[in-house]
Parts: structure tokens; sequence; C-alpha cells
């Protein structure tokens, strides 16, 4: 969770004035928590609360998440009405009587990562992924683009090499046939997953740490928040966050926030 969060703070500044180079300050003027970190941070939550349940003796764990999603979503979210969020998810957040609205965006991945790093299986990963992504993104590809991220995740946490992560993605969700630098002069600002989760996790793939992982994401251009985001996720499951870069993206969550991702931190050491 951290290095979507991390990701999207670095990133903030740029997605409107994109920076198609590696050589820039990570955090500066101008960087905030946009609508990835507090969507995450309350897909966490939700997470979390389901846990609780669980251990409680609630049966349906999926039925739950999904009713626990949107209220955190909900709850968290409106608080932050200015926060970047688009169109349709702000209709879907502020309204009493949320439904799914076939979307593809790339919120569905930028939000998603808290689930590789809790599902025990691939099996459970998928199914806490389409638990928490259809409450809002139920068109195919949004729930394939938060499963790709997911499955990543996963399988750096396991251990797994980049060249196994790379075959998997590319067999069973997006052809990963290109390289960032191949494509830096003509990519565009996007908001799909079909034309962001691919190239997020290229970059991760080519990254050599976790910062030149979250360098290489925002020297694409394009959505830079998001797309480093969904690459600053995998890169944590892969190298670790530094302690040096998790404490500056502390300073930038306000009490609320901070106290999930305490409570996030303190969840995920009890799961260990």
């Amino acid at each position: 969770m951290w290095g979507a969060i991390i990701g999207d703070i670095v990133g903030s500044r740029f997605e409107f004035n994109n920076h198609r180079s590696k050589d820039f300050a990570l955090f500066a003027p101008g960087c905030s928590v946009t609508d990835d970190s507090i969507m995450t941070l309350a897909v966490a939550k939700a997470l979390m609360e389901t846990a609780k349940e669980i251990e409680a003796g609630f049966a349906d764990c999926c039925q739950l998440l999904s009713e626990l999603t949107i209220r955190y979503m909900q709850g968290i979210g409106r608080k932050y009405p200015n926060c970047g969020y688009g169109g349709m998810f702000y209709r879907w957040m502020f309204t009493d009587n949320p439904q799914p609205y076939n979307s593809f965006g790339n919120g569905a991945a930028m939000r998603i990562s808290p689930v590789g790093f809790v599902a025990g299986s691939e099996a459970e990963a998928v199914r806490l992924s389409e638990a928490i992504t259809a409450v809002t993104h139920n068109h195919p590809e949004g729930l394939k683009g938060a499963e790709a991220t997911v499955i990543a995740i996963f399988m750096a946490r396991q251990g797994k090499s980049k060249e196994e992560i790379k075959a998997r993605i590319s067999a069973a969700y997006y052809p990963l046939d290109f390289s960032i630098d191949q494509i830096r002069p003509t990519y565009k600002f996007n908001e799909t997953c079909q034309e962001t989760v691919p190239q997020a996790i290229q970059a991760f793939l080519e990254s050599r740490s976790f910062e030149d992982a979250i360098r290489t994401a925002i020297s694409l251009g394009g959505d830079s928040d998001t797309i480093a985001a969904i690459t600053g996720g995998i890169a944590e499951a892969f190298y670790g966050v530094p302690e040096n870069l998790r404490s500056m993206a502390m300073g930038y969550l306000d009490p609320e926030l901070k106290n999930i991702a305490e409570e996030w931190n303190l969840f995920l050491k009890r799961k260990d």
C-alpha cells in the first residue's frame, strides 16, 4: 500500500504537467495526496474491518467486503471532495444508492494494492479483487486491470522473478511487448485500465529499485500519479519501501488518513 501512496504523491504534480525524464525531486512543492491514496486507504480499511468480522463469525467474506468497500470509500472519500475524483466516480461517491457503472477506468487498479498484501493465495487475491472492484468498475476491462495489478503484487510477494511475473501477465492479461523508451515519445494521457495498467507493470519490470520504479513510471508521462501508484504497489512487494520515503509520504497524510495507515502497518505485522 505504501508504494501506491508514494507513487501517487510523487506523481501528483506531474499529472497534467508531464515530466518525461527520471531526473526530478521526488517530494517537492506541488505534491499532494490525491484520490489514488485516499481510495487505497479506504480499501485497506475495508479489508481490515472485513477481517475483524470474519474472525467474529461472518460467513460470506466477499459479500461483506463489497459492502464495507462501499461504506469506507464513501465514508472516507466524501471528506475529500476536491482530491481529483473522476466525474462518474464523484457521482457514485455522493449518491445514497451507489451502483456499479460499468467503468474500465484506471481507478480500479490504483486503489487495489492492499489486496495483494493480504491474499493468502492467487485464488483469494482474485476473489478479493473482484469483490472490491465490482462495486464501481464492473466492466470486464476494469476487473481485469485490478486483477492484473493484484496478481503482479502477489507474485512479487511470493519471491517470483520479474521474468515469471512478465510471463504470467503477458499470458493472462496484457501483452508486454514494448519498452518504456519505445512508447514514451508518443504516449498520451489516458485514464483506462487497458492503456495504463500494462504500462505501469512494464515500468516496474524495467526498474532497478523501488525509487527507480517510481521515476520510470513518471518518466512515461500520461496519468502520472495513477501510473506511479500502480507501479509503486508492485515495486513495494518486490523491493520493499525505503523507510525515508515512507516517512516523507506519511507527512502528507492528515491525522485521519495517518491513523488508517498506522492501523494497516499493525494489521500486516499481526498477519505475519
